[in-house]
């Protein structure tokens, strides 16, 4: 049996030359592999598709009045070339930038002189020289919002009414949860569970959705999740680091409260991603409903915040600190998603949220455990969850 060779205590260790010339061999045969299929036409298969395999993506679309600006993406394996457009079943001619040939990923920006009508639909379909049809639609059409100081200060107003203000109100709950006893603590950390599993099957989904419309270079599926995956393992990674440090169980408290609202956040910031990118476009004209329905959604998750903490007693600017971390993430959503075009980075951001708020409800769940081991809770825990699920479930009526 073979045994590591030990290096002196104090020099690192050197790399081992021959072990990197072996790992390089199957490297180098695979590419040489590659090679031969290149060069004998895929074995002499040389196999060709029927039809042309064509793939467009409408990344952005910009409104103004008497214009329509199309930002498009060739996600398909070939060039393809754009030939004609109809809008609302019209040909319709059209200026495009920098050319009406796109290569492999290539962008080009489409612009129409067209008199649309606000608040009504909008169907945009674009043909290619192969009469490939590619179509969008915009439900009601509404003037996008500039880029500049007002668009920015609109973005942090949105940010705070559905962010940062409902979470610190859900925060004010904390004197009135501080009188209830034991089994009340244990429904209320149940409660989060419930909250927080809500919330990341929500964040999943709304990921998925944005990830169906990326093009096939994107990988949508695998890049969901990835992002669920290393946001969980990173905080799992850093809360098995913390709970190491031999912190009192105050502390350990404060610390999953802290945890919660950093998942929090992240699920926000992907809350704000997909409303500033909504007011962009001019899809966001529900308006001041709109806003109600996420406050209403969110002053709950103020309460899934100080759940850890009711037995303690954090002070006044630890608990606003606790709320600013969960709800402003939602202003920064807000911003990036009013002012930069990228799917992927939605869906993305949407993903690490996800994984995030699953992460923070698994450490919850160990603390209901160790709460419920003196003192079996099985239907204060069902009523809990049920809770806090049902509770996101009905309010969420008011946002979808």
């Amino acid at each position: 049996m073979d045994t590591p060779i030990p290096t002196p205590a104090g020099k690192p260790a050197r790399p081992d030359l021959k072990a990197l010339v072996l790992l390089a061999i199957p490297v180098l045969l695979l590419a040489g592999v590659i090679a031969v299929f290149l060069l004998t036409a895929g074995a002499g298969l040389n196999v060709r598709p029927v039809a042309p395999v064509e793939d467009l993506a409408f990344e952005r679309l910009v409104l103004r009045e008497g214009e329509i600006e199309v930002h498009v993406r060739n996600t398909g394996p070939d060039t393809l070339t754009l030939s004609s457009a109809i809008l609302n079943e019209t040909v319709w001619p059209f200026h495009i930038e920098p050319g009406e040939t796109l290569p492999r990923l290539g962008r080009a920006t489409l612009t129409f002189a067209y008199p649309w009508i606000e608040a009504e639909p909008l169907a945009i379909k674009l043909f290619t020289a192969n009469s490939i049809p590619f179509e969008t639609v915009i439900p009601a059409a509404a003037e996008t919002i500039p880029s500049g100081g007002d668009a920015w200060l609109r973005f942090t107003l949105i940010g705070l009414y559905v962010g940062v203000l409902p979470v610190l109100l859900g925060i004010g709950w904390y004197p009135a949860l501080r009188r209830m006893g034991a089994r009340a603590f244990v429904f209320l950390m149940a409660l989060t569970v419930g909250l927080l599993l809500f919330l990341g099957i929500d964040a999943v989904n709304e990921s998925l959705e944005v990830a169906a419309r990326l093009g096939r270079p994107f990988q949508g599926v695998g890049l969901v999740a990835t992002g669920v995956l290393g946001a969980y393992l990173l905080l799992d990674a850093i809360t098995r680091h913390q709970a190491g440090l031999g912190r009192g169980e105050s502390d350990q408290r404060l610390r999953l409260a802290t945890m919660i609202a950093v998942g929090i956040g992240l699920h926000n910031l992907g809350e704000g991603l997909a409303i500033g990118a909504a007011y962009r476009v001019g899809e966001a004209a529900l308006g001041t409903f709109l806003v109600i329905g996420f406050v209403l959604q969110n002053i709950t998750e103020g309460l899934g915040i100080i759940a850890p903490v009711v037995r303690d007693r954090p002070s006044v600017r630890r608990l606003v600190v606790l709320g600013t971390i969960g709800g402003a993430p939602a202003i920064a959503g807000a911003w990036i998603g009013g002012s930069i075009d990228s799917a992927p980075l939605a869906a993305l951001f949407l993903a690490v949220g996800a994984g995030a708020v699953f992460e923070v409800m698994v450490e919850v769940i160990r603390l209901v455990r160790r709460q419920t081991a003196k003192e079996a809770m099985p239907l204060n825990v069902f009523a809990g969850v049920m809770a806090g699920m049902l509770l996101l479930y009905a309010t969420g009526f008011l946002v979808k």
